[in-house]
């Protein structure tokens, strides 16, 4: 019978006698190369194909979430073909080139990441950082008032339910109960009544008393007797039990060694350092962890000396001392055991530990320290410091503690040999050139900068030599010669450190050496588009770290560089001004003006200086000049005017003002013309002339305000309306003006007028927090407390980060939510002085004095030209602060010259007070203020 393949193709890849050992081979005609033996023909063959593209289409991805409608599946595109070596190196120049991309972007995603984290903690902070400080304020609870306080079971009226006590047994007890089952030898089955008995076959109710019974149906039962006594040490057997399986856990049962790290048993001590006596336990584990310490590594110094510590801080200070004397036999050149036990052991025994450590260990410097502190004669101290220099003759330490025990010629002497004997101790050099005369000291220091050619205050140590000796000529040659050759031993010339050393000196009074390194290292390193703001950094902090002598000489370096910067001129006269001397601000004015004759300020400046020093006729004189450089200059005319005001020339004060207007007929010469005549009393020419101003300067809105504000002191409101009115059509976006249209209204109780005004400014000048207020207020004086509220919710909806409206919104409160509107302000508002004003008022109607000076501090600091703000914290002194207090408040208040402020400017622009004095202003604003609610 034929077989029922005879006749067909040979499958692909198919070898005839493949099984047998056979080889395929290929001839010419043959198409394709041969295969050898050891290929796989199953791959080629038809259903080793289809075997693998099923495993490939089931190894596919098919889910839902691995679909994207712009990239259809996921997966790689190219993951049915081979994986060659080409493939691996683009894989690996792609992953290289990721990870340098990721090393870039690294720094910023960190930074948002940590801006993120940041701004989530501030936004939604812990419930224990929002009660911390009222857990803060529970110190201030006295012990009565802690007994008052209320049970939780007399407030609660409802019955509760009573529950059963509940308890977990200790280990050491179920271990003890385990034995004494097992000595009874029962085990407890049920009864069919539904009680149990520990014995089977009997009837009756088990009672934990040996020797009685309990009666149930007519039968009795009775337990084997047990010793009524308990046995301790059946109980001590299962402490001890327990012990030893905790201890096993941390040992190898197999090889004995210990598992605990020898390097961190340190640190875990503290942990094992018992907190009281109950901590038995743990002190038990911590001896038993190091002896095993101690019985691994006996030559480990260490060990011992935590052992030791162990017992000291348990109080066994005997064995402590025990201990550390043997790891001293045990371990004799490793120095801290020595130290530990020359701290454990009593004076006369540790004067004797540390004779022995030193003949063990003869190159200790601390061990010798150690033992001449031990000595209470100086005698005894010099020779045992001396005898450390004959073992350690290259100590630094050594030489510096025997040098200080000796005198002025002894130290010369000891010091010369120590500079033998340490040529690279700098410090040592320093120390004998202090000793030494002049010439001496130069020929110390010129042989310290041969042994050490690389440090800079060697050199200048000699700079301050020379100011001593009054050489300042030889100072700037020391440094710049100091700074060429350490650049040319290859030092780098760091300006930040040498300004440290110009510091260094400024405080120490070597004005001279430190104005020198100023000028030799100020310009090195810094490009030349940034010198003036590095210059300008610099300047500020010297004066931040108190070194005026050296922001001094960084200014002088820096005009000579650049003589015409005006604003450098003026930063230099301002430093002058608060740190320096009249006559140093009066010199510095006057180079000033030389160098930039346009700039008003440095005229104005130099004329206030010398009005404050009494000298009226040099301010005029400056003035004077002022005006031939600076002709028609406005800022000169009125700073003029005022000079004759305020010396009560009121009469040349006219002249003056009505030159100006002729020559400058600006806004502000009309406005100090109309107030001249105003405070004068001469209302009526003051009249005149704010309307002559009105018609000139129609677009002031200063004027028309001075023109309704005569009429309202006249008492005639209406008409100070109507000059509002006109003054709202002519400037609009004016704020203060549609205050005052409104205020005039408000005082005649016209209060529909006055929100119809209101209402009109409010959509002429949207977002304007002031309107608001203003509105609010309106109101308030209408007794429409709840409109009031509902204005003041749309206003900080309208303004969110107005610290006026948030200041005033804390005390629209009721007394207890003021403390969340003022962490809710803070939030919106963290550094608005307004904010911080009302917060400092807060705690002070809470009476927190504390409290409240800290942030009456804090506002004047942020802002010191807020006027409220002074008045506030003087007020506040007053009333709590003692009188050197008030006149530091008095005195910071005066040197700042605030301007601005509602209740300041309130008093300060008041016709009865024109000519008053900062000090007088600050009393009179702080009587002035509204009490707080």
């Amino acid at each position: 019978m034929a077989k029922a393949f005879l006749g067909m193709d040979a499958p692909a890849g198919y070898t005839p006698g493949l099984g047998r050992g056979a080889t395929g081979f290929t001839t010419r005609s043959d198409i394709g190369p041969a295969r050898g033996a050891k290929d796989a023909p199953e791959e080629r063959s038809r259903y080793a194909q289809a075997q693998h593209r099923k495993q490939q289409e089931e190894s596919e991805n098919l889910n839902d979430s691995n679909y994207d409608e712009f990239s259809g599946y996921g997966g790689s595109l190219f993951s049915k073909g081979a994986y060659d070596k080409e493939d691996a190196e683009a894989d690996e120049i792609y992953d290289r080139i990721d990870e340098r991309q990721d090393q870039r972007r690294k720094e910023h995603r960190e930074r948002r990441e940590r801006e993120e984290i940041e701004k989530f903690r501030r936004e939604r902070p812990k419930i224990q950082q929002q009660f911390s400080d009222l857990k803060r304020e529970l110190k201030e609870v006295t012990p009565e008032e802690w007994e008052n306080l209320p049970e939780v079971a007399d407030i609660g009226h409802k019955t509760k339910r009573k529950r059963a006590d509940r308890y977990t047994p200790s280990e050491t007890f179920v271990d003890f109960a385990q034995r004494r089952a097992g000595a009874m030898g029962g085990l407890s089955t049920p009864f069919p009544g539904g009680m149990q008995t520990p014995f089977p076959g009997s009837s009756g109710m088990a009672t934990p008393f040996p020797g009685t019974s309990t009666p149930y149906q007519g039968g009795t039962q009775t337990m084997m007797p047990y010793s009524g006594n308990m046995d301790l040490r059946e109980i001590g057997a299962a402490r001890t039990s327990m012990m030893g399986m905790k201890l096993d856990q941390a040992s190898d049962s197999v090889s004995g060694q210990t598992v605990v790290d020898p390097k961190g048993y340190l640190t875990d001590l503290n942990s094992l350092t018992p907190k009281s006596v109950g901590d038995i336990g743990d002190v038990k584990k911590g001896r038993q962890l190091l002896k095993s310490v101690r019985t691994t590594n006996p030559k480990h110094g260490p060990g011992w000396i935590a052992s030791a510590r162990l017992e000291e801080a348990t109080g066994r200070v005997q064995s402590a001392r025990n201990l550390i004397v043997k790891g001293c036999e045990v371990c004799p050149n490793q120095e801290d055991v020595w130290l530990e036990a020359a701290r454990l052991l009593p004076v006369d025994q540790a004067k004797a530990a540390c004779a022995q450590a030193v003949r063990h260990i003869p190159t200790s410097v601390k061990i010798w320290l150690r033992a001449a502190d031990f000595e209470e004669e100086a005698s005894k101290k010099k020779r045992v410091l001396r005898k450390a220099l004959e073992a350690v003759p290259d100590s630094v330490r050594l030489w510096k503690a025997a040098v200080d025990l000796e005198g002025q010629e002894e130290a010369k002497v000891m010091l010369g040999r120590a500079v033998e004997c340490c040529p690279d101790s700098v410090e040592l050099w320093l120390a004998l050139a202090r000793l030494e005369s002049y010439e001496n000291a130069q020929k110390v220091l010129n042989r310290a900068r041969k042994a050490i050619p690389t440090d800079r205050a060697i050199w200048i140590a000699a700079a301050r030599l020379e100011e001593t000796a009054e050489n300042e000529k030889n100072v700037d040659n020391l440094i710049q010669l100091g700074v060429k050759s350490l650049r040319a031993k290859g030092v780098e010339i760091n300006r930040e450190h040498w300004i440290q050393e110009a510091e260094t000196c400024d405080k120490a009074g070597s004005v001279a050496t430190c104005q020198a390194i100023i000028r030799a290292i100020i310009g090195i390193g810094v490009e030349d588009v940034d010198r003036k703001p590095t210059w300008t950094d610099d300047a500020d902090s010297c004066v931040a770290h108190e070194a005026f002598n050296c922001a001094r000489a960084i200014y002088a370096h820096a005009l000579t560089v650049f003589p015409a910067d005006e604003k450098l001129w003026i930063d230099a006269a301002f430093f002058e001004k608060n740190h320096g001397t009249s006559a140093s601000l009066e010199q510095h004015l006057k180079a000033a003006v030389r160098h930039c004759p346009q700039a008003e300020t440095l005229w104005l400046m130099g004329a206030k200086s010398q009005w404050l020093a009494g000298n009226v006729t040099e301010a005029r004189r400056i003035l004077a000049n002022a005006f031939t450089v600076n002709p028609n200059n406005e800022d000169i005319w009125l700073a003029a005017v005022k000079l004759e005001s305020e010396n009560n020339q009121h009469q040349r004060a006219r002249i003056l003002l009505q030159n100006a207007r002729e020559k400058a007929s600006t806004a502000r010469v009309w406005i100090k013309s109309v107030r001249l005549e105003w405070v004068l009393g001469n209302t009526d020419r003051a009249k005149e002339l704010v309307t002559e101003a009105c018609t000139v300067h129609p677009e002031s809105p200063k004027l028309w305000m001075m023109r309704g504000q005569l009429e309202e002191q006249l008492g005639d409101n209406k008409l100070a309306s109507s000059f509002y009115n006109q003054g709202i059509k002519h400037c609009p976006s004016s704020v203060p003006l549609w205050q005052l249209a409104a205020a005039v209204e408000t005082k005649q109780e016209n209060y529909t007028r006055a929100r119809a005004i209101l209402d009109k400014a409010r959509l002429q000048n949207p977002k304007q927090p002031e309107l608001w207020l203003e509105a609010i207020q309106v109101e308030l004086k209408a007794g429409l407390e709840q409109v009031a509220d509902a204005m003041m919710a749309k206003a900080l909806q309208d303004c969110p980060s107005s610290g006026l409206l948030w200041s005033e919104a804390i005390f629209m409160v009721s007394k207890p939510q003021r403390k969340t509107k003022s962490v809710d302000a803070l939030k919106r508002c963290e550094n608005d002085p307004l904010v911080l004003l009302a917060v400092a008022k807060l705690f002070l109607s809470e009476r927190k004095i504390s409290k409240a000076r800290s942030w009456f501090t804090r506002t004047v600091k942020l802002d010191p030209d807020f006027g409220d703000a002074w008045a506030w914290f003087y007020k506040f002194e007053l009333q709590y602060g003692t009188e050197q207090q008030q006149q530091y408040v008095e005195s910071r208040c005066v040197q700042a010259e605030p301007r601005h402020g509602r209740t300041w400017q309130r008093v300060a622009k008041d016709v009865a007070n024109w000519n008053k004095k900062t000090s007088e202003l600050l009393l009179l604003v702080a009587q002035a203020l509204t009490p707080l609610a």
